[in-house]
C-alpha cells in the first residue's frame, strides 16, 4: 500500500494528524468495487465512507466490504523459490490490519514494528545470544509480512541478511535457499557492522556540514497584525512599530520618506511627479493607495525585494529604539498579516501568502545582531 498525508482532523479544537491509502470498497448496491480513500489517525480513528476503528476495519475487511487488492485481478504467478523471489508477500488483510496498527505508531512518534525489528538486530549485535536471535525473530515476524523484505532498506540484498541469521546452522534458508554455515551467520553480523560504521560516517561528516543548524527549538511565531488606530498611533512604541505603516521617517536612495510604506510605492512609480505626490502623502495609507494608481516602472519586480530589504535596514538603523523593540522578538518567525497587502509580502492563511515583509524583518533583525557583534 501507498500513504499518503498529511492530513488531519479537529476534535475539541485539537488537530489529530493522519495518513491515507487507497483501497478497494464493494457498493451495497451491485457488488462492483471502486477505489476509495481510507484515513488513519493518531488517535486509532479509522475514517472512509463509515467512522470506525481498527476493530471496525477489520471486520469490513472481513466481510468483503473492502478489499486491499483489487478483486478478480489476475493472481502473479507463484514464485518457484522464495529464496530467490525478489517480491515480498502479497497484501493481506490480516497484513493490512497490521500495517495500519504501525501507522497509528508511528502517527504518535512511538516505534514501529519495523524500527523494532532493527532494535532488536542492535541487541544482537552487541550479544548473539540464543535468547536475543529468539527475539530477534519475534521482532522480524511482527512485522507486516508484505514489508517484511524492505525492513532492512537495503534494495539489492532486501531482507535475505536476516533470513540467513534466523535460520539454524545446517538448514536451508526458506527450505529451498543455501544451506546454512556458521561462516554465513558471521558474514551477517559483518554485514550489520559495517552498516552501523557507514551510518556512523554519515552521521560525523552531516554533524561537520551542518554545524551552524540550531541545536535547540527557537522562540514561539509572533504575529504582526495590522491594526487601525483611530486616535493615532499610542504614545508608547510597541512592536506596532515593526508595521510598515508607521511613520518612522527613512533616508533611503537619497530622499527621505515619512515611511517605509512611502518609500516602497514611491521608489515604484515610474513618473517622477507621481513619485513625489505618493511621497508626500500625508499617511502610509494614503501612499499605498496613490501608489498602488500610479504606473509602476518597467523593472520594478527584479528590485522590488530589495527596496524593501534596503528600506527595513535603515529604518531600524537609523531609529535605535525602533531597533530594540524588532531584537525584542528573538528569534521568532514574524508572521507579517493584515489585509491592506498583497499576499506576496504578507503571511496568509491560504498557499498564496509568502510573508516577504516577515522575513525580511527577520533579515533585518540578524543584521543588527552582526552590527553590535562583530567590529566594524
Amino acid at each position: 500500500m501507498t500513504w499518503r498525508g498529511p492530513t488531519y482532523r479537529t476534535v475539541d479544537g485539537q488537530r489529530i494528524d493522519g495518513v491515507w491509502c487507497h483501497v478497494w470498497r464493494r457498493s451495497p448496491w451491485n457488488d462492483r468495487y471502486h477505489l476509495d480513500d481510507l484515513a488513519v489517525f493518531a488517535d486509532g480513528a479509522v475514517r472512509g465512507e463509515e467512522r470506525t476503528d481498527l476493530r471496525g476495519l477489520a471486520k469490513l475487511l472481513a466481510s468483503g466490504r473492502i478489499a486491499v487488492t483489487e478483486p478478480g485481478a489476475s493472481k502473479l504467478p507463484d514464485e518457484r523459490s522464495a529464496w530467490a523471489s525478489r517480491s515480498g508477500e502479497p497484501v493481506t488483510p490480516e497484513g493490512f490490519l497490521l500495517e495500519v496498527a504501525d501507522k497509528v505508531e508511528e502517527l504518535n512518534g512511538r516505534p514501529t514494528a519495523g524500527q523494532r525489528c532493527r532494535d532488536a538486530i542492535g541487541l544482537f549485535q552487541q550479544d548473539p545470544s540464543e535468547s536475543n536471535r529468539v527475539l530477534l525473530r519475534e521482532a522480524y515476524l511482527a512485522v507486516p509480512p508484505h514489508l517484511r523484505i524492505y525492513v532492512l532498506g537495503d534494495m539489492d540484498r532486501q531482507d535475505r541478511p536476516l533470513r540467513i541469521l534466523l535460520t539454524e546452522v545446517g538448514a536451508a534458508v526458506d527450505g529451498g535457499g543455501p544451506v546454512v554455515t556458521a561462516e554465513m551467520h558471521a558474514d551477517v553480523l559483518d554485514y550489520f557492522n559495517r552498516g552501523d560504521e557507514g551510518v556512523a560516517r554519515e552521521k560525523e561528516h552531516r554533524a561537520v556540514r551542518h554545524a551552524d543548524d540550531p541545536v535547540t527549538a527557537g522562540e514561539a511565531a509572533f504575529t504582526s497584525p495590522e491594526t487601525i488606530y483611530p486616535h493615532g498611533w499610542p504614545d508608547v512604541l510597541g512592536l506596532f512599530v515593526l508595521r510598515n505603516e508607521f511613520p518612522a521617517p527613512v533616508v533611503f536612495a537619497g530622499e527621505t520618506y515619512p515611511s517605509v510604506l512611502h518609500g516602497y510605492w514611491a521608489l515604484s512609480a515610474a513618473d517622477a511627479a507621481d513619485h513625489d505626490r505618493i511621497r508626500d502623502a500625508p499617511s502610509g495609507r494614503e501612499a499605498h493607495d496613490r501608489g498602488g494608481r500610479a504606473d509602476r516602472r518597467a523593472d520594478w519586480p527584479g528590485m522590488r525585494l530589495a527596496v524593501m530589504g534596503g528600506l527595513l535596514e535603515a529604518k531600524f538603523t537609523q531609529h535605535p529604539d525602533l531597533a530594540e523593540i524588532l531584537l525584542s522578538t528573538g528569534d521568532s518567525v514574524i508572521s507579517y498579516t493584515g489585509f491592506s497587502d498583497s499576499p506576496f509580502w504578507r503571511d496568509a492563511p491560504d498557499s498564496r501568502g509568502r510573508n516577504w515583509v516577515g522575513r525580511l524583518l527577520e533579515l533585518t533583525r540578524s543584521g543588527l545582531v552582526a552590527r553590535q557583534a562583530l567590529p566594524s
